[in-house]
């Protein structure tokens, strides 16, 4: 007997441009806001539910209009409109102390929180710091270092306030001073650290300040040695003297490894600013914590200044899990 086998029709499969664009729209709302601006070149159904305000309301934060109650913001038109303006134009909260913006890739939340902001060891002393007023910065008012021997500055941020299941970095947001060339830093590194507010010994790290030798170039130069004087910071103890010591006539030969682009070395900014990273944290969003961020240079003794400082940015750093949608 011969077996005549039935033909199968083929299923039928339907094509994504025939669902409808609410459905669309739902399915892009799951992926990135890098991820549906690039699929929204596929066709024109993809391109018209990518314009979508459920699309892009899921991008923004959840709680995106409480933190837009903080400041005057311009009325826009769609969601769309509204999240690109916060990845391009950093929003002033919390009385100008700090700005807010959004990772235009992931859609986290970043923030920079201002000099005024920051805790300043002798941030109120003019002979030591003095506020001054810049166009190219995000607040009114920056600080700028004429000359400590005792450097540091500490910054806090809560965890309830960045995207959960993020890993974020820290980086310190400065430039040299307008009056000159900074001095003090191209040959002595400073310590840096981020870690939970209270913590006994958070991870620490050497960077170096320096924003003016090339990177690469070697940072190896016979120069004087300063004398050394060493102070103890109390909150009870009259601030020493503003005038450096004198350099002894004896030069010595001081050396570090060379700059060559890595973490420990300040990179350029677009905005013409320079930074450098303290370290960095993951922030489950499980638990409400208080993130610490500190730069000091307290052991030498050595005079430095010539730095105007802008305050430290916490911002999303690329890894895998950034791509999950929890803002």
């Amino acid at each position: 007997m011969i077996m005549v086998a039935k033909a199968v029709e083929p299923k039928r499969v339907m094509e994504f441009d025939n669902l409808p664009e609410g459905c669309i729209a739902n399915v892009l709302s799951f992926t990135t806001p890098r991820d549906a601006s690039a699929l929204s070149v596929v066709s024109s159904s993809f391109r018209s539910a990518a314009q979508s305000d459920l699309v892009w309301e899921r991008f923004l934060p959840s709680d995106y209009l409480s933190i837009l109650s903080q400041s005057q913001f311009p009325h826009l038109s769609s969601k769309k409109d509204l999240f690109f303006h916060l990845c391009h134009k950093p929003l002033l909260v919390d009385s100008g102390k700090k700005s807010f913006a959004l990772d235009k890739k992931y859609g986290k939340k970043c923030y920079m929180l201002s000099a005024r902001s920051l805790s300043i060891v002798w941030g109120d002393s003019p002979r030591y710091w003095r506020w001054i007023s810049l166009p190219d910065t995000r607040f009114s008012e920056v600080a700028e270092l004429v000359s400590v021997c005792w450097l540091e500055i500490r910054g806090w941020i809560n965890t309830a306030m960045l995207s959960e299941d993020t890993m974020y970095g820290a980086y310190l947001v400065y430039k040299p001073s307008l009056m000159g060339r900074s001095y003090g830093f191209d040959y002595q590194p400073v310590e840096v650290t981020v870690g939970i507010a209270g913590e006994s010994d958070p991870p620490k790290r050497t960077v170096y300040l320096d924003a003016e030798k090339p990177q690469g170039q070697s940072m190896r130069q016979i120069i004087p040695r300063r004398s050394r004087r060493r102070y103890r910071l109390m909150a009870d103890v009259e601030e020493p003297a503003p005038l450096p010591p004198p350099p002894s006539p004896e030069p010595s030969v001081e050396s570090v490894p060379d700059c060559k682009g890595g973490s420990e070395c300040p990179k350029k900014r677009d905005d013409g600013w320079w930074e450098i990273e303290l370290g960095e944290f993951f922030n489950k969003g499980c638990e409400d914590r208080e993130m610490e961020m500190a730069v000091y240079e307290v052991k030498s003794g050595d005079w430095k200044g010539g730095l105007v400082v802008q305050g430290i940015e916490i911002r999303s750093k690329f890894n895998p899990i950034n791509s999950i949608k929890s803002n």
